[in-house]
C-alpha cells in the first residue's frame, strides 16, 4: 500500500481519484490547492503525488519548483491538466515531474502511471487488473441506468450454488419480494446483483466494472445510490 497525495482544485476529480486509488489499496490524502498541498507535504512523506497544473492560488509547476528548490521533491510527481501546452509539460518534466497525464484521464493510463511512479519509488504494488476505459472529466459525473437485467429466477440459482462467496451474501438474497412497486423491486434486484459480483470478485471495483460492463464512474455512482456497502466484501490483506 502506498501513501499518495492528490492535488486538484475540482472536488469531483479529487473524490473520484481518491475512490479509485483507495480501491487499489492505497492510502490517499487530498488537497484542493497549493496551500493545502504544502501543508500536507510538510506534515507527511508521500510515495507519489498527483498534481494538477492549473489551480487558483499557485499553479502546479510553480509548486513543483518550490519542492525541488527546498529539497522536498523526494517522491515521484505526476502532473495533470486539461489545458497545458507541450512546453508546460516539458518544463514540469525538466523540474522533476516523472510524467504528465492529460485530462480527461483514462483509468488505464492513470493506473499505469501510478504503477510506474511507485516502481520508481521502490514501492510498486502488484499490477492492476485490466479494466475498461473510464474518463476523469472536468464536468458533472453523470450516471446511466443499467441495461435490462436477466429475469430474477435465473439469478437465484447461481447465488445459492456459487462457491467461495461470503455467507452474508448467500443468505440475504435467496429470493425477491415481487409484491411491491416496480422501482423498489428493480432496486432490490440490482443491489443483490452488484453485491453478488462484489463478493465473487473480493470487492475489486476494477474487476466488477469489467464484469458488468459499466464505466467505473457510473459503477461507483450506482453503488452509492443503491446503498451497497463497498467495504464489506473486500479481501483482507
Amino acid at each position: 500500500m502506498a501513501n499518495i497525495l492528490v492535488v486538484d482544485d475540482e472536488l469531483g476529480i479529487r473524490d473520484l481519484l481518491s475512490e479509485i486509488l483507495n480501491d487499489e489499496g492505497h492510502s490517499v490524502d487530498l488537497a484542493e490547492n497549493a496551500t493545502q498541498a504544502r501543508e500536507a507535504r510538510n506534515a507527511s512523506s508521500y510515495d507519489l503525488v498527483l498534481l494538477d497544473i492549473w489551480m487558483p492560488d499557485t499553479d502546479g509547476v510553480s509548486l513543483l519548483k518550490e519542492w525541488a528548490t527546498a529539497g522536498q521533491l523526494t517522491m515521484p510527481v505526476i502532473m495533470m491538466s486539461g489545458h497545458a501546452t507541450i512546453d508546460t509539460a516539458v518544463e514540469a518534466t525538466r523540474i522533476g515531474a516523472q510524467s504528465f497525464l492529460e485530462k480527461p484521464i483514462t483509468l488505464q493510463k492513470l493506473l499505469k502511471a501510478v504503477e510506474q511512479g511507485l516502481a520508481k519509488a521502490g514501492s510498486a504494488p502488484a499490477p492492476a487488473a485490466s479494466a475498461p476505459t473510464v474518463y476523469v472529466e472536468r464536468r458533472d459525473m453523470g450516471g446511466s441506468d443499467l441495461p435490462a437485467s436477466a429475469a430474477v429466477p435465473s439469478m437465484v440459482a447461481p447465488l445459492s450454488s456459487r462457491a467461495g462467496l461470503h455467507d452474508a451474501a448467500l443468505s440475504a438474497h435467496q429470493g425477491f419480494d415481487l409484491d411491491r412497486p416496480l422501482r423498489e423491486a428493480r432496486d432490490g434486484f440490482e443491489k443483490a446483483y452488484f453485491e453478488f459480483h462484489l463478493a465473487r470478485e473480493g470487492g475489486s471495483m476494477t474487476r466488477v466494472a469489467e464484469k458488468t460492463g459499466l464505466e467505473r464512474t457510473h459503477l461507483y455512482r450506482k453503488l452509492r445510490q443503491l446503498g451497497v456497502d463497498l467495504g464489506r466484501n473486500k479481501r483482507n490483506g
